[in-house]
């Protein structure tokens, strides 16, 4: 009768506590009911014939539980379980000091590299591609932009390497900016067209980062800005832009899709949107456009004159006031930009969402320097130090609550909190044995089942062990069917997984260790860290000629740097070790945004636009 109700069953909703007191599954209520019990209880009853079965069903109980409470729309305080999680005293010690100091010297050696490489791709696309856009094109530059549009000017960046050092050149961000930031207090994901950078054209690796940015989005239910400056399609590169399922289509598939999921998305055109670029507002919920510098056509005044020899302006053939007052393609006009940025964030303001109070005053700093974790990044596997140096640097407080501490060591499982919010750590210690992958499997289950966020920490070993006798290859049999398990524990758990390689990412461990492939929500790279088949120096497992060995270890000493990987878009982004703890705890405070959505199942068909 009330579906609403029993919604939870299909949903994995949490019980109301009105739920204590029933036996019958019937009453299994999402969690919106204590929000906003109005939206859910889906019944053609009044609400005071509602409350009569009720009622009768609490039978009596309803003065000890907050029912009430809950069924008429007061908020009920939660608070969070306490802990008591045990300190890692994790000091560096004597011992330490010699690989500390090497990896210290590696790391500041790739933060140097860091840097300037950020320098390069700040600069887009270069001092006459600037002044091209910003003087006679009178635009903003995409920086600035986002500025205006998010709180504080702040933005969470992601894959900003992307697109250097490709084999057709570099295209510095991959000539556009995704990343995530506040509006309004509410985390949105953005993809915003960088024209400075060939005129804002499309590479294959521009359409891979909006639709790693678009897939952000769907994951963890955020909100979608696109703020559109783009010329089109790479021409020349066309066939790795146009046919396939993964490229440039995709984009478009995925804005009716998240759509019809309820995930908002609002546009904002600030330059030229041509060709396909005329689809990404026209299918956007809600747009705004800019007076004389933004144009929605899917052929400019060239082509027009091409075809039919009329000269024709792009304000007249597609501006601001043709498709605000004619075709009706957009929904607001801005006669400039920063009207259109205050446009957009009164636009998100408009979604339906309840966010809590943060509170980060209770937020417990780790008991060592987070700055610390420069040395504790290893040069290589073999200046590996024990792992729960860096968890001690990472946690709440330096806490954590060890699982399973004595049994498959090269293993840490447990739980902790990171910026208040409580996460399953799976960190490498070693290689992934026979008994650290059961542990994997059993921990990675338990926090699937208590619905716990997951952080993977990888540092996998440089090369398969080699088999050299029987009761070795019994060995690592048994070790292969318990690492598929661990595998499987980690593909098929519902919670939200979170990936940073702080080394080696080698071979089918990283796999069990949620890699790239395993679809985590965010992964990110430190700087130190190699992705590759096998380990640079390890490559005499793959060939057996000498000069077959130096060039596939020459090949691997370039091709498995943290640059090479975010250049191609196998990661969201190369972060410092340093920025590591502000990192998770933002990605944290993302993923959980989706409970405070209050429209979140597709009742009808949602309206399209015109």
């Amino acid at each position: 009768m009330y579906s609403c109700l029993s919604r939870g069953l299909r949903t994995k909703g949490r019980l109301c506590p009105g739920y204590a007191s029933s036996q019958s599954p019937l009453w299994n209520v999402d969690p919106c009911t204590h929000r906003r019990p109005e939206r859910c209880l889906h019944s053609r009853t009044s609400a005071g014939n509602l409350w009569q079965p009720l009622a009768h069903i609490f039978s009596g109980r309803a003065k000890q539980l907050p029912v009430a409470a809950c069924l008429m729309g007061t908020s009920v305080h939660r608070r969070r379980l306490p802990s008591a999680f045990p300190v890692l005293d994790e000091a560096l010690q004597p011992i330490h000091n010699d690989v500390f100091e090497a990896n210290l010297r590696n790391s500041q050696a790739c933060q140097e590299r860091y840097i300037e490489y950020m320098k390069k791709v700040k600069k887009g696309g270069g001092e006459n591609a600037v002044k091209r856009h910003t003087q006679r094109n009178k635009k903003m530059l995409v920086t600035d932009r986002l500025r205006l549009l998010f709180d504080d000017g702040y933005y969470f960046e992601l894959s900003p390497f992307a697109g250097m050092g490709l084999p057709y050149g570099d295209i510095p961000s991959a000539g556009c900016l995704t990343g995530i930031g506040k509006i309004n207090g509410l985390w949105c994901v953005f993809i915003a067209n960088d024209a400075t950078v060939s005129g804002g054209t499309a590479y294959p690796i521009t359409v891979k980062k909006q639709l790693r940015a678009q897939d952000v989005a769907i994951q963890n239910r955020l909100p979608c800005v696109y703020l559109v400056d783009s010329g089109g399609a790479f021409l020349p590169l066309q066939s790795e832009i146009f046919p396939d399922k993964n490229q440039g289509g995709r984009t478009f598939y995925n804005e009716a899709i998240m759509s019809a999921m309820k995930i908002p998305q609002v546009s904002v055109v600030c330059g030229s949107c041509t060709a396909g670029g005329a689809y990404i507002p026209t299918m956007a919920e809600e747009t705004v456009m800019v007076h004389r510098i933004g144009t929605i056509f899917l052929g400019g005044p060239p082509l027009v004159k091409a075809a039919t020899g009329e000269e024709v302006s792009p304000e007249n053939l597609g501006g601001a006031t043709l498709h605000a007052e004619v075709s009706g393609c957009v929904d607001h006009f801005a006669s400039v930009e920063k009207e259109a940025y205050e446009t957009t964030r009164n636009m998100i303001s408009t979604l339906n969402f309840e966010l809590p109070e943060e509170d980060e005053a209770g937020v417990e700093e780790p008991l060592h320097s987070v700055e610390e974790l420069m040395g504790l990044a290893p040069q290589d596997y073999d200046h590996s130090l024990e792992v729960k140096l860096i968890l001690s640097r990472l946690t709440d407080g330096s806490k954590f609550q060890e699982f399973k501490a004595r049994y498959g060591t090269t293993l840490v499982t447990g739980f902790a909190r990171i910026g208040g919010h409580q996460v399953g750590i799976v960190a490498s210690n070693g290689a992934l044995t026979h008994n650290a992958s059961l542990k994997g499997s059993h921990f990675v289950q338990l926090c699937d089942q208590r619905d716990i966020p997951l952080i993977f920490l990888q540092n996998t070993v440089p090369t398969p062990e080699r088999t050299l006798s029987q009761t070795q290859a019994e060995t690592n049999t048994n070790r292969l069917k318990a690492q598929g398990s661990m595998m499987s524990a980690v593909a098929c758990a519902s919670v939200p997984k979170i990936t940073i390689v702080i080394g080696g990412c080698h071979g089918a461990e990283s796999y069990a260790m949620c890699g790239r492939s395993f679809d985590p929500n965010f992964l990110f790279l430190w700087p130190n860290a190699r992705v590759s088949l096998v380990a640079p120096g390890h490559s005499a497992a793959l060939a057996q000629e000498k000069e077959d060995v130096e060039m596939i270890n020459k090949r691997l000493e370039k091709e498995s740097s943290a640059f090479f990987s975010s250049g191609r878009l196998w990661d969201d982004g190369v972060i410092l070790p340093q920025d590591t703890r502000k990192v998770l705890s933002d990605c944290l405070k993302i993923i959980k945004q989706q409970e405070y959505q209050l429209s979140k199942e597709k009742i009808r068909t949602p309206l399209l636009r015109m």
